[in-house]
Parts: C-alpha cells; structure tokens; sequence
C-alpha cells in the first residue's frame, strides 16, 4: 500500500479545498462542513481544468426559480473553473448531471494532525 502525508488538518478550514500531491500526482483534498477529508484527482474529466481553481459551492435545488436560488449541500460540491461542472464531494466525486461519470479519488485517513492519503 501507498501512502503519503499531503497536508494537517489545519491547513485547510471546514468547506475549502487545497491543492496537493501524492507522488507525481496532482491532488486535491477537500474538507467538507463536517470536518470530514475526501481526496480526488486535481484535473476536471472534462476537459482538464485545474479542479483547485474552481470553488466549493452547493448544489442548487429543483425548489429554485429565475433569480431566486435554492441550495443544498452547501460545501460539499466541487465546481469547475472553465465550465461549471459540478461534483459531488460525500459521494464519490460523482458529476451532478451524470452520476455516472467521476473524478477518480483516493482513500483518505487522518491521524493526529497529519492528513494521509492512500491506495
């Protein structure tokens, strides 16, 4: 098994994200509300986009109307910087308008303060 210290838990407050690697790998590790690590590849599966440089935001709801938006899942939806593509943190990076399609992510543990990200 592979492992590698990529961050503390300090660095990266509740809801924001921080660019990291892991090996060769460019990775991203998010922090959701609840204090809980997710790790994913740093590169949208769309056309590649630097994931670090979009926003964590949430998702917005079918209650939403023109100009009055609704949200759910606020800090847990990772938006792309180039076209908005929207991933679902707490499961499995899943794109919101195709669960089907996901950015590939990593196992995450924390111990102490050290953050570890693993295959």
């Amino acid at each position: 098994m592979r492992e590698q210290v990529v961050c503390k838990k300090s660095d990266i407050e509740p809801g924001e994200m921080k660019k990291s690697t892991f090996g060769k790998q460019d990775v991203l590790i998010c922090r959701t509300p609840d204090g809980e690590f997710y790790a994913f590849m740093n590169q949208c599966i769309h056309q590649g986009a630097p994931l670090d440089r979009g926003m964590i935001c949430g998702a917005t709801t079918e209650e939403s109307e023109p100009g009055g938006y609704e949200y759910c899942h606020k800090g847990e939806i990772i938006r792309c910087p180039w076209h908005g593509r929207e991933f679902d943190i707490k499961n499995e990076g899943r794109m919101l308008a195709n669960p089907d399609k996901k950015i590939p992510s990593f196992k995450v543990r924390v111990e102490d303060e050290d953050v570890i990200v693993y295959k």
